[in-house]
């Protein structure tokens, strides 16, 4: 029931009652999708994951025919396919996703039941996510975005807009939705929580997920939310409450929570059987099924039974049809399977700021050096400054970035020059943080998002892989660009929480680029790339680099860029290669000094992409080659490099391929432990000379 200072008035709507036929028919669309799926499609197996929303579908459609304004964003899971419905998805695409065809929103990439669909005139949906509770913080992003165009771009279309996130009630046990009802509590942001009860975590009671299993109740005292809650299969409560939660958003501009209780009247998917639930529980489930509680409703009072039998025929004729013409599809190409991974020049349909034609201050590669040398810190902040200058649409934010100028001192003075909402606090979620970067991002904006240390991105890890691979799995309909600026490594000392590298985890993240500069200038280069890029990066900020007189360089210029890619030819010999990044660039500068052999340094800057063709022309020259990382051996980037040159400069090398990095153990906090496993100047020298003699 609704909570007593919010009753439901007896009118529909607010006095206006949905299209019922249109309802009815949507309604009957739905059923006709899962029933030939359920019956047909799936045993033949033309369809290998198939989610049915029986007793969903009536409370999403009426939820759908509700998002009408042009900037209407909505997150979805793998059971909303009814509301995708009444949001006018195309029937067909809609029969080609599951059937994996081409042409559909993955192009047979994802699943067929993961929707999106980009804006055109209507709510967009955003990529929707296979992981339960993933699409909550995207949407509360969607939601910050929908403020800031209106508040800072005094855009007025987007006045009356709003975010919602649809989920379970098994969703509200995860990290996502906690910290998206943190965020538009806090900031007051105009997002629905639409909460469709069944009672079930696939087969997990929802007494196991919410103490009571009522989230409703439970928030009842949760500051800044209001809340409204009733049966979703009843027709006249379904639409009184839906009509009125979304009227609240979009009058108000508060957050809501619409809870409804729903039947789900088939398995958590296609090859559950439910024997979990009792007898007497499906018949009870099937006793509120809302297609016989709506006809109920409607027959005979607003229209005749062979209106409704005809709005069923006609549903079951349009899905025939639809999967007939769907089935006519040609299967995806596997030609173009690696496509769209990055940008690489063809923009997407819809997120960041390449589909709007945003275009950026002229750029160089010539550095114009001023006469006073800067500290990487320095070099870090007076970039985000010029570049926030120039790109309204850039936003700055984590824990500790505003008054306080970050855990580093990157972003100090920027809240007080550029207002709080463009260089803000977070609360302390990194799933938070970054899963509200990629709302904005795909909302247009240009999110730079600070973890604090590199160990604190793990809670984080689902909503950046996620984000990396957003533009593949929608073939090119969705990206996310955004900078993530992530310091680790040792300083002074080290510890197993502040000092991690670990640098490779995102190098194998899809659809990351990852740059780890190791002095002033690189930094400024690559961070401004990376702000003008249209792809999402990971800044790689070493903490012992960020005041270090070894990397200290002259500010560039304003419209200096490294790019990615590129390595730096640190120091040129003749005798011995090494690659290396980040922090033990100067070390290993230093050590092929004190060598006594004349070795090439080579700095890749970036690691994802990485200068491949750089590395082998170094060590076809050379053929000797050591790989110095701080980052664990087993399995480190420097792996990868050695795979590459043992199979692509095999015959040219005289001397094993040797890897310096630190042993499989967390970085220690006693500095005497620390210099014993980090690769030193001495050892990194020793090392030389020892593949020299080879």
């Amino acid at each position: 029931m609704a909570a007593p200072a919010l009753a439901i008035t007896p009118n529909l709507h607010e006095g206006k009652a949905p299209d019922w036929k249109r309802v009815a028919y949507l309604l009957h669309l739905s059923r006709a999708l899962d029933e030939i799926e359920e019956t047909k499609l799936l045993p033949e197996r033309k369809v290998l994951y198939q989610f049915s929303a029986r007793g969903h579908d009536f409370a999403q459609i009426l939820l759908g025919l509700n998002l009408t304004d042009p900037h209407d964003g909505v997150t979805v899971y793998y059971r909303s396919r009814p509301m995708m419905l009444a949001l006018g998805v195309d029937l067909e695409d809609a029969a080609a996703g599951p059937l994996a065809r081409s042409g559909s929103f993955s192009d047979g990439r994802d699943i067929g039941v993961v929707f999106n669909m980009p804006t055109k005139g209507g709510a967009t949906v955003l990529p929707s996510c296979g992981g339960v509770g993933a699409q909550y913080t995207p949407a509360a992003g969607w939601a910050q975005a929908i403020r800031f165009r209106g508040e800072v771009l005094r855009d007025t279309a987007y006045d009356r807009s709003i975010a919602v996130v649809l989920g379970g009630d098994a969703s509200v046990a995860t990290n996502g939705f906690w910290a998206a009802l943190t965020i538009a509590t806090t900031q007051r942001l105009p997002m629905l929580f639409y909460v469709e009860d069944n009672g079930y975590g696939i087969s997990v009671s929802s007494q196991h997920q919410t103490p009571g299993g009522n989230i409703a109740a439970n928030l009842r005292s949760f500051s800044g939310l209001t809340i409204l809650e009733g049966d979703g299969a009843d027709p006249r409560e379904a639409a009184e409450l839906t009509g009125k939660a979304v009227n609240l958003v979009r009058e108000q501009r508060i957050p809501v929570l619409l809870r409804l209780t729903v039947p789900r009247l088939s398995g958590h998917s296609g090859q559950d059987t439910q024997a979990y639930k009792s007898p007497e529980v499906v018949a009870k489930e099937r006793a509120r099924d809302p297609l016989g509680r709506l006809h109920r409703f409607l027959v005979p009072g607003v229209f005749a039974e062979s209106e409704w039998s005809r709005l069923a025929d006609d549903a079951k004729r349009d899905v025939a049809a639809a999967i007939e013409r769907a089935m006519a599809r040609p299967l995806p190409d596997p030609a173009s399977i690696t496509s769209h991974v990055f940008a690489d020049g063809v923009v997407q349909t819809q997120g960041g700021l390449a589909p709007d034609g945003h275009v950026f201050p002229a750029s160089t590669m010539v550095a114009h050096p001023e006469a006073t040398r800067i500290n990487m810190l320095t070099a870090i902040r007076r970039t985000l400054d010029v570049e926030l200058a120039s790109n309204r649409k850039m936003v700055v934010f984590g824990e500790d970035v505003g008054p306080k100028g970050g855990v580093h001192g990157a972003t100090l003075g920027l809240q007080e020059k550029y207002g709080q909402a463009r260089v803000f606090d977070t609360s302390l979620s990194e799933e938070g943080i970054i899963g509200r970067a990629v709302g904005m991002a795909v909302a247009g904006l240009l999110p730079v998002a600070e973890i604090q240390f590199r160990k604190y991105a793990d809670p984080a890890a689902e909503q950046l892989n996620d984000c990396g691979t957003m533009r593949w799995r929608t073939n090119n309909r969705f990206a996310a660009p955004m900078v993530v600026r992530m310091p680790g490594g040792f300083f002074k000392c080290g510890d197993p929480w502040h000092s991690q590298t670990n640098e490779v985890a995102w190098v194998h993240g899809v659809g990351w680029h990852v740059a780890v500069p190791s002095n002033a200038e690189d930094a400024v280069g690559l961070l401004r790339t990376a702000l003008r890029g249209n792809d999402p990066t990971i800044f790689f900020e070493h903490r012992a680099m960020l005041d270090h007189a070894g990397a200290r360089r002259p500010y560039p210029g304003d419209d200096f860029v490294v790019p990615f890619g590129v390595a730096r030819t640190v120091r040129a010999g003749s005798e011995l290669t090494i690659v290396t990044w980040g922090a033990m660039v100067e070390r290993c500068e230093q050590a092929a000094a004190a060598s006594g052999v004349d070795v090439e340094v080579l700095d890749l800057r970036t690691l994802s992409p990485w200068d491949k063709a750089a590395v082998l022309a170094s060590v076809n020259k050379t053929r000797r080659c050591i790989i110095v990382h701080e980052d664990n051996v087993t399995a480190g980037f420097g792996a990868e490099i050695a795979a590459v040159l043992a199979k692509e400069a095999f015959f040219n090398l005289d001397a094993p391929i040797e890897r310096l990095t630190m042993p499989d153990i967390p970085s220690p906090h006693s500095p005497v432990l620390l210099d014993a496993a980090v690769p030193s100047v001495d050892r990194i020298t020793r090392t030389i000379q020892q593949v020299a003699s080879i």
